[in-house]
């Protein structure tokens, strides 16, 4: 049994990662097997770099944090070495993106993308992955401004086209 001061610094710590959890708008979490240090240290840069926070978490900690959550079904994805990244507000699709494409970057197949979480439900590993394709804020802002555009235009040629056969004299 462990000492009473050990146990409440255990609690506090599941405690900090149940808000981690609640305050997140999205998070993935992987299997980091077969990771080296220096591209482990590229990824935790470029997670950082797009406010990501990611850390290697004991399995258990992982239960208790989750446990009574909307997301406790992410606990079938908490065995092996698992880490998990928190997404903020600006990009909650950053974690999902980064990993991803870490992932499929991985010549030995053993860092994978496990599941994901996003705005209280659990995704699957294929979901998970499927959200990490979708372009980023700018890049949906941007397209759906190309289709107001292209809209507005084809309104536009089209009324003109209207004018121009109203004004052609009857032959």
């Amino acid at each position: 049994m462990p000492s009473a001061k050990i146990l409440s610094e255990k609690q506090a710590y599941v405690a900090d990662l149940k808000a981690k959890f609640e305050n997140a708008v999205s998070g993935c979490v992987v299997a980091y097997g077969g990771i080296n240090v220096e591209n482990d240290t590229k990824l935790r840069k470029e997670l950082r770099e797009a406010g990501v926070e990611y850390m290697v978490v004991k399995n258990t900690m992982l239960r208790l944090a989750v446990k009574g959550t909307s997301i406790e079904g992410l606990s079938e994805n908490f065995t092996g070495d698992t880490a998990v990244a928190f997404a903020n507000a600006e990009d909650p699709m950053a974690a999902a993106r980064i990993l991803c494409k870490y992932q499929d970057g991985d010549r030995s197949k053993k860092f994978v993308v496990k599941g994901g979480f996003m705005e209280g439900k659990v995704l699957s590993a294929a979901e998970t992955n499927a959200i990490a394709k979708l372009p980023g804020r700018e890049g949906m802002l941007s397209m759906f401004a190309g289709a107001l555009t292209s809209t507005l235009s084809g309104l536009a040629v089209a009324m003109q086209a209207y004018v121009d056969k109203q004004e052609e004299p009857a032959a």
